[in-house]
């Protein structure tokens, strides 16, 4: 069998796979980091979008031998090794962008690709844009927009601290 080796999370990780192993099987079944979702089967829904080498890539749509020497993200790799969430986690959190969770991950790095892509910053309809491979069937978007709006605040630097959601 192939092996491939990566960072995944800035760790070294290098496993055996099957040639026809999806980067999100590599991720769930062999390295035990279930916070990317398998949500369709059809790359349809964005539950299992990480970070490759910056971008934001479903990893249902990727075979894990063709991430060979690249660096990839999940959600558990987000937060600041003391437990200090991203700005767009804690804004998911503060903005209630969330109801079963199931998409929140896969829609957490989204964002952040998003935000990142559009320094100048994002008006509600082009977030609302930017998510349409992104499903959630619970919330209707509307707080989940709220907390990308919230987030890019903060990571644009124009906010030290994320706005608090109104009661």
């Amino acid at each position: 069998m192939p092996q491939v080796s990566l960072k995944v999370n800035g760790k070294p990780v290098t496993a055996e796979v099957e040639g026809r192993t999806l980067l999100v099987d590599l991720l769930r079944e062999t390295l035990r980091l279930t916070g990317t979702h398998v949500g369709c089967d059809t790359s349809q829904c964005g539950a299992c979008v990480v970070h490759i080498d910056g971008e934001s890539v479903k990893a249902c749509t990727i075979l894990a031998v063709q991430v060979q020497g690249s660096d990839v993200l999940t959600i558990e790799g987000l937060a600041a090794a003391d437990g200090t969430l991203h700005p767009m986690q804690e804004a998911f959190r503060e903005y209630h962008a969330l109801q079963c969770g199931f998409c929140t991950p896969g829609m957490v790095m989204s964002a952040i690709d998003l935000v990142k892509k559009n320094p100048k910053g994002l008006s509600e309809q082009e977030i609302r844009e930017g998510l349409e491979g992104n499903l959630c069937r619970c919330t209707g978007y509307h707080n989940i927009v709220k907390a990308i709006d919230a987030a890019q605040q903060v990571m644009h630097g124009k906010v030290k601290e994320l706005p608090r959601a109104a009661e």
